[in-house]
């Protein structure tokens, strides 16, 4: 069956939100997707009536099999776009998640299959974010924020949640970026900085930044 890219698109938002835990609602998907509340709301009709979301109102929407499914394999699709434009085109990795965001819909299973042998079947993209396998395994997702770790216990940076560019060029700038050593060093109270040390080097932390980078121990 030929979906549109606007199914496609909501079928992957409504999977992040359900995955990040912050719920499918009307409005967060609204958010996700720059759209109005009006055409979200129309849509979860239909996705409901195509059998791919579940959708009761003020309860949000939950993605049924077939719905996670095709969320599934164009995540697939975007996360190893996203590693083939850092690693085989030289792209960096502020950049890739719009271009993987135009390239999704449109390549076929083959070439998904060429890409990801290429990249030695990799489990995470550039920003950390798991790769669903063909079989529609995830990967283990780093879900431990900075501002949730415990102070003085080694742990790696696993992903950076936010894809604004401006951000992550700064995370990178500081050395924030998937696999680096990090160490929490003092959090101050009320939501203030964070003391943090990276390999070697203190640096500080907004609060709001931390909230977006996830660890592994």
């Amino acid at each position: 069956m030929s979906l549109s890219q606007s199914v496609e698109d909501y079928l992957k938002a409504i999977y992040i939100l359900e995955t990040e835990g912050e719920g499918a609602t009307t409005t967060n998907i609204a958010e996700i997707l720059d759209v109005s509340s009006a055409s979200v709301t129309n849509m979860l009709k239909r996705l409901a009536g195509m059998n791919f979301i579940e959708h009761k109102s003020y309860h949000g929407a939950s993605l049924t099999e077939a719905g996670k499914k095709i969320a599934l394999e164009i995540l697939r699709h975007h996360r190893l776009l996203e590693l083939y434009l850092k690693e085989i085109m030289g792209y960096s990795w502020d950049e890739v998640h719009e271009e993987a965001e135009k390239l999704e819909h449109h390549i076929s299973e083959q070439f998904e299959d060429k890409i990801a042998e290429l990249l030695d079947n990799p489990t995470h993209d550039p920003h950390g974010d798991p790769i669903p396998t063909k079989d529609g395994v995830v990967p283990e997702m780093a879900s431990l924020s900075v501002c949730d770790a415990d102070e003085n216990k080694p742990y790696l940076i696993g992903r950076v949640k936010d894809q604004d560019p401006e951000l992550l060029r700064y995370l990178e700038k500081t050395g924030v970026i998937p696999g680096v050593k990090i160490t929490i060093l003092e959090k101050a109270p009320f939501e203030g900085p964070i003391r943090v040390l990276l390999e070697e080097e203190e640096k500080m932390l907004g609060f709001t930044i931390a909230k977006q980078i996830y660890l592994v121990e």
